[in-house]
């Protein structure tokens, strides 16, 4: 069965972003699609040393918060949704932190795979969270998916989430959208449709 891993990196476990990745995760087991919701907990993140040692072992070399946990499920996943308050105009630096650890250590098991993010928010910043992260998506090959409108609901409760219609009915059609694309890619792999061949990755640096 096709399987999203949704990650919640709020610190505060069912409320506003909570609600958000709720409604995808109704429309996608209403879709045939298993899920597992994953809350990485309130303990902060240690940020990425870019000391290479993930290189040798596929992992961080950090064990002791829910970096190598993510990874561990990321294996078994066809695609994934990421949630994030805003904070002051951006994402929670906790996001930040997972996220440069986990694509650092192990961006290969992301390629080709759809991914979406979720964003939410009092009032303001949700434009500017939702494109930083979705940087971490496409700088990793995967496929973004989207929906009708921007990724985002806003609201200080999960009440007031709730009222933002517009916001819940983005949240489902990403849902759709989502279990839709999983379902084409089975379909073509199927029929013997493969990956498109990977050119070895030219990084310059524009130091002359």
């Amino acid at each position: 069965m096709l399987k999203v891993l949704l990650i919640n990196r709020s610190s505060r476990p069912q409320e506003c972003t909570y609600t958000a990745l709720n409604e995808i995760i109704n429309v996608l087991e209403g879709d045939g699609i298993e899920t597992e919701f994953f809350q990485t907990g309130k303990e902060p993140i240690r940020g990425c040393t870019a000391c290479r040692g993930c290189s040798v072992i596929n992992r961080c070399i950090f064990d002791d918060d829910p970096v190598n946990a993510v990874l561990e499920k990321a294996e078994k996943a066809d695609g994934f949704v990421f949630g994030s308050p805003v904070h002051y105009g951006g994402p929670s630096g906790n996001i930040k932190s997972l996220l440069d650890r986990v694509f650092y250590s192990a961006r290969d098991m992301f390629f080709n795979k759809p991914g979406a993010v979720v964003v939410s928010a009092r009032r303001g910043g949700a434009s500017a969270a939702l494109d930083q992260l979705n940087k971490y998506l496409t700088g990793c090959g995967m496929i973004v998916v989207s929906s009708q409108y921007w990724n985002m609901v806003h609201g200080n409760t999960p009440e007031e989430v709730r009222q933002d219609l517009e916001g819940m009915q983005t949240c489902r059609t990403l849902g759709r959208n989502m279990a839709w694309l999983l379902k084409c890619i089975q379909a073509g792999k199927e029929a013997g449709i493969q990956y498109p061949v990977r050119e070895p990755r030219v990084a310059t640096n524009f130091i002359r």
